[in-house]
């Protein structure tokens, strides 16, 4: 009888939150060389024997985004030619979320192309946390578990204290969110008019909904150049506003993301591990990082003893 004893694997994109995971699920991190050859191509070499296990492996998409792309690619192929049992690739932060359809001519649809790559690479399930938009699973031929870091900064917003709470979404699209958030929190919500001038620069136009003497929350699914949520911080106070929180899972935080966030009017910036906040330049005063082992452990967990994971959508 065949042994699909569970095994977890990680890139270079994430090593610590792989760790973590482990550490959580009570089994070692898998032992697999990934580096580079002299000229830069991605040269992987599992080290231990992987036939006929239950596989997933950890790799987020950050920052060089390519490079850890192929990272994943080259560790799926590597494991379904080992003859693993099953892969599951397990991506905290999937990148190219945002190219997720065509707002002009001749244009990609680029989380399409990423979602059939992995599966072309040999994934047979994909895991991940907070996609940009919750379509993009349709964009896999694989089963797809999107789960929510919701509990995560919930659990940590109700020990701020926080007065006459308001949940603000920095634009249209990130309602649904705040709504959700704003329900669980027993708080109001307003939503910010946003014209956007280009790519990555926005413009702030007014806030609807009344945020005058309340503590405001901006919520969002990721920050990257920090502009949209720095500017909406600033509308909130403008318009009277106590108190200025942030609020994403994914901390992308490219360019001068934290410089903006320094010099920014925010209290605090709650983000979580779904992308590695290490180095001196990766560093801000303002940001409280959690972790969401303990979600993908229990998703890990799940997946493999083929019990419900939805229990873990909140």
């Amino acid at each position: 009888m065949m042994n699909h004893e569970m095994k977890v694997f990680t890139g270079n994109s994430n090593r610590g939150l792989a760790e973590e995971i482990c550490r959580h699920l009570k089994i070692p991190l898998g032992e697999a060389l990934v580096t580079t050859f002299s000229d830069g191509e991605v040269m992987v070499q599992i080290n231990e024997n992987v036939r006929g296990r239950d596989i997933f492996v950890i790799q987020s998409f950050s920052n060089p985004v390519n490079n850890h792309i192929m990272e994943l690619l080259i560790m799926l192929d590597a494991f379904k030619r080992a003859s693993a049992y099953r892969i599951t690739a397990v991506i905290p932060y999937y990148g190219y979320a945002r190219q997720d359809r065509k707002v002009q001519p001749r244009v990609p649809i680029t989380a399409k192309l990423v979602a059939d790559l992995i599966t072309a690479g040999g994934a047979d399930r994909a895991l991940t946390i907070d996609l940009h938009v919750g379509q993009i699973q349709g964009f896999f031929n694989i089963p797809v578990d999107n789960l929510f870091a919701t509990p995560v900064l919930l659990d940590y917003l109700r020990t701020k204290g926080l007065k006459d709470l308001v949940v603000v979404s920095p634009d249209a699209g990130g309602v649904e969110r705040a709504r959700a958030f704003a329900k669980k929190l027993k708080a109001s919500l307003a939503i910010i008019d946003k014209r956007r001038e280009g790519a990555n620069v926005s413009v702030v136009m007014n806030i609807i909904g009344d945020v005058k003497d309340r503590d405001a929350l901006l919520l969002d699914d990721m920050i990257d150049t920090a502009g949209t949520i720095t500017q909406g911080a600033e509308a909130i106070k403008k318009a009277g506003g106590r108190r200025v929180f942030a609020a994403a899972t994914h901390a992308v935080l490219s360019g001068s993301a934290f410089d903006r966030l320094n010099a920014s009017v925010i209290d605090e910036v709650i983000v979580t591990n779904t992308i590695p906040l290490d180095g001196e330049d990766r560093s801000c005063k303002k940001i409280t990082t959690l972790s969401v082992a303990p979600l993908l452990g229990e998703a890990i967990r799940n997946t493999h003893n083929e019990t419900s994971v939805s229990s873990l959508f909140v």
